[in-house]
């Protein structure tokens, strides 16, 4: 049986009246490669914040590698394990994409450990070429795949991307996808909020649908497509 590296039970949130989280009951196993998607307003980016620790719970619990982390701050569960890049960058863009890394890593490495893991950052996400460019003139796909290696130098054990392939032409998108898989065979589990479904399809092994703040289906991509009630409450809607 596959180990259980995250379990949300019960999970509330509220902001005034619009519930975000409905009583939110989810898994996932260590080494999972999962989608998490759902229509405008579902609820999605809002989970990530609960299991980030940006937004606080009205109710339930989130467990992390066997321990409770509900009552834990962002830097807090970062430090235990959870590394996360959400849509917007959040790259130093004055900084040289070297700097960038160097910022990112120097809390988790000194010294050599610090030269050698951003060299090998470089190379994983070929920015060895660029690594004097400042991170604000590359292009939009190499700016994603800038603060994926920001996000995952740290050597978190799980990494949640928020829609990792917006804006992105389709080779960067396959390109973010054999990425992805890289880190996902180095040990890393990957939960990632996503719209574009051929994607979801070259990454997830499982997906979670999410609507109004609940879970509507969860299943393998193929099981996600056939549902039936899946396509109805996709008609005619954006991603948040």
């Amino acid at each position: 049986m596959m180990t259980e590296i995250l379990k949300v039970q019960g999970l509330r949130k509220a902001f005034g009246g619009v519930v975000v989280a409905n009583g939110i009951d989810f898994s996932l196993s260590a080494g999972a490669m999962h989608c998490l998607i759902g229509p405008n307003g579902a609820g999605k980016s809002s989970f990530f914040r609960l299991l980030l620790g940006e937004h606080t719970p009205d109710a339930g619990t989130i467990t992390f590698d066997g321990s409770d982390i509900t009552g834990l701050r962002s830097f807090q569960r970062i430090r235990r394990g959870i590394s996360v890049k959400f849509q917007v960058p959040g790259i130093f863009k004055a900084l040289s994409v070297r700097q960038n890394l160097e910022v990112a890593f120097q809390e988790h490495r000194h010294g050599q450990s610090l030269s050698a893991t951003v060299r090998e950052m470089l190379d994983f996400t070929d920015l060895r070429g660029e690594d004097k460019t400042p991170a604000g003139i590359l292009s939009h796909g190499q700016q994603q795949w800038l603060e994926i290696a920001m996000a995952v130098g740290v050597e978190p054990k799980l990494l949640l991307l928020d829609e990792p392939t917006a804006g992105m032409s389709p080779d960067e998108t396959r390109k973010t996808g054999e990425m992805l898989h890289d880190l996902n065979s180095r040990g890393i589990t990957i939960l990632a909020v996503e719209h574009d479904m051929a994607f979801v399809e070259q990454i997830a092994r499982r997906v979670t649908v999410l609507h109004f703040g609940s879970i509507f289906a969860e299943g393998t991509i193929a099981e996600i497509i056939d549902h039936p009630g899946v396509q109805e409450i996709y008609l005619g809607a954006a991603d948040d």
